[in-house]
């Protein structure tokens, strides 16, 4: 596959026939020159200002305030909700001294980057972040079930959300450290492939600041979310930040693969903002079936060197990491749960190593650990989940740490200092 991020400076953005006319050159030359196959093509149409700080230069984040230098983020996802608490209900992590624990964790670390999955963090958390001098990135839930992705109501109902988000952004958070929006993270193959069914007329899509062509109704569904939350940060602060959509490899974005979890006409591709965010677990779908690397040998590697050849915007590796549960509940997905913390350290280090040497690393702007530490109300099966670290349910085991008496951050094995001497390295 391949893929084309074309940009211009910022210019005055053009309007009645002028702006449909640049509209229709710009696809006209995304698609005729090196798009993919199926004739994909995503674009942000000229005149949409660019972000002030963290913006995309080519097929690299850069960082205005520090000379416009490329970034590389060595990242942690972080979502602090401790035993007893659940975002399920709409609660937002305690604002505690949680904070102060887990910034001296961050520090330990190496981090550099955030990925942060609360919508709306509280006050305790910017505070230390202002401190520690770190980045962060903002996913935004989406529905990943949806019944239909393009329907009004949905759509509606998700972008009023979205807004909420990005209005907590700029009254609480910390709009000069957020590098990126992510609208969506891991939509739910049996949802894509119901949406796309239901709208097989539906291939492109241009907004005021998002073009896509030679889509899939899920693609454009997704494009117009983008391209909604862009227009209401850009009219409501007069500025905006970098936007994506994060996957997953079940799904695509690598269609040649026999395991996705959707058909070919249905492989979904998170080109359709600024960047392209992507979780890469190494057990999953689409990964472990991929040729070997040409430097390490495995797939992963294999994986992300596919990838980087079809791609010409910056690659964020929004999560990867194992489960440290003491039981894997599904055989048939192997690699999902049951890992033993003295095998950890290996496969991150092999991870790290895939990525740095990989043909085409120059296109990967970071890598993020998933995640800090255990969560135990995942996944939310019924109400006293967050009560109980539960043996069967992976999802509750991602930590680099697990959460101890008092709920305190205990180290698991030796994962938190080889993530540390791997985020010490070039």
């Amino acid at each position: 596959m391949f893929f084309i991020n074309y940009r211009l400076p910022p210019l005055k953005i053009p309007t009645g026939r002028l702006r449909v006319l640049i509209v229709l050159v710009l696809v006209f030359f995304v698609q005729t020159t090196g798009c993919s196959p199926a004739g994909k093509s995503a674009a942000i149409i000229p005149g949409t200002p660019e972000p002030e700080r963290f913006t995309v230069r080519g097929t690299a984040i850069i960082d205005l305030s520090r000379g416009g230098s490329p970034v590389f983020f060595r990242g942690i996802g972080y979502s602090p909700y401790l035993p007893g608490e659940t975002p399920l209900y709409g609660a937002s992590p305690g604002d505690d001294k949680r904070y102060e624990e887990h910034f001296a964790s961050f520090a330990e670390l190496g981090v550099n980057y955030l990925h942060v999955f609360p919508l709306l963090m509280p006050p305790g958390f910017f505070r230390e972040l202002d401190r520690a001098n770190l980045a962060y990135g903002q996913d935004i839930w989406v529905w990943g079930y949806a019944e239909d992705f393009l329907d009004p109501v949905f759509q509606a109902e998700t972008l009023a959300r979205i807004r909420e988000v990005v209005d907590h952004t700029y009254a609480v958070g910390r709009p000069d450290r957020l590098v990126l929006f992510s609208i969506g993270d891991e939509l739910q193959a049996e949802a894509v492939t119901r949406t796309d069914a239901r709208h097989p007329e539906v291939r492109g899509f241009t907004g005021r600041h998002v073009t896509v062509a030679g889509r899939t109704p899920t693609e454009v569904a997704l494009a117009r979310l983008i391209d909604g939350a862009m227009d209401y940060e850009l009219t409501r602060y007069g500025r905006r930040h970098l936007y994506c959509h994060t996957s997953w490899t079940h799904i695509g974005p690598l269609a040649e693969r026999p395991d996705l979890e959707v058909a070919r006409e249905n492989v979904l591709v998170p080109d359709l903002g600024d960047l392209l965010c992507l979780n890469v677990y190494t057990y999953a779908r689409g990964v472990r079936t991929s040729p070997p690397g040409s430097v390490t040998g495995t797939a992963y590697q294999g994986y992300l060197e596919e990838l980087a050849a079809g791609v010409d915007k910056p690659v964020l590796i929004t999560q990867v990491g194992l489960s440290t549960s003491p039981i894997a509940p599904k055989p048939w997905v192997p690699g999902f749960g049951g890992h033993r913390m003295e095998d950890v350290p290996a496969v991150l280090r092999a991870v790290w190593h895939d990525v740095r040497t990989a043909e085409g690393r120059e296109k990967f702007s970071g890598l993020v650990f998933f995640e800090l530490h255990d969560e135990w109300w995942k996944s939310g099966e019924y109400p006293a989940d967050s009560s109980r670290h539960e043996a069967d349910d992976p999802e509750e085991w991602f930590g680099l740490y697990e959460v101890g008496d008092g709920n305190r951050l205990t180290p698991k094995g030796k994962i938190v200092e080889t993530v540390r001497a791997l985020f010490a390295e070039p």
